[in-house]
């Protein structure tokens, strides 16, 4: 008898122990880019599909990172470039947007001053650096090249790993003043290709 109660024992606990599996979670672009931290705010999730208007480190719109411009789009050159190696393009769809390309790809992608282009984390001009830290902690911080302190650059800790990555320009008032996502070198620079 003992052998039977032992068998329906161990097939009950078998089945308390099988709870179904929780269905597996997209990831978005909050936990692909940065882990937000604990004193992160209340938000809503990112959108799963980002629109448009939403920068991310795979680009904007059409517009990738590592990839050449596309043909047919609204992206060219606009004004004076640096170099015949490097230019800058831009878009009359995306204002305060700009491009870095070399070696015919698109290095850079920098959100300015007139531009309304934000990342999924809702993070764009005029965020304060609090809400960028609280999305992105750990982020490097090293002093800015025009604007005297507090104005600082906060990148990416992965940024020199080749792969695409953030850095935010924070102006003296402790404000976004430009988001860019790209790859080092063209990430660091601080006067387009430069």
């Amino acid at each position: 008898m003992k052998l039977p109660v032992a068998i329906l024992a161990a097939a009950a606990c078998a089945a308390c122990s099988q709870e179904p599996a929780s269905p597996a979670q997209e990831p978005t672009a909050a936990s692909t880019s940065a882990t937000p931290t604990a004193s992160a705010p209340a938000s809503p999730t990112p959108p799963a599909s980002p629109s448009p208007d939403t920068l991310a480190l795979e680009g904007l719109g059409a517009l990738r990172i590592g990839e050449p411009v596309p043909a047919g789009s609204t992206w060219a050159e606009r004004g004076a470039q640096a170099s015949d190696t490097c230019r800058t393009v831009s878009s009359p769809d995306y204002p305060g947007v700009y491009a870095i390309v070399e070696g015919g790809r698109v290095r850079r992608i920098s959100a300015g001053q007139r531009s309304t282009v934000e990342l999924a984390e809702g993070i764009g001009v005029g965020a304060s650096e609090a809400d960028v830290r609280a999305w992105f902690g750990g982020f490097r911080e090293e002093p800015h090249e025009y604007v005297a302190a507090p104005a600082r650059y906060l990148t990416a800790p992965n940024a020199a790993s080749g792969d695409p990555a953030l850095r935010f320009e924070i102006g003296a008032d402790g404000k976004v003043t430009q988001v860019h996502v790209g790859t080092m070198p063209a990430l660091g620079y601080v006067e387009g290709c430069s």
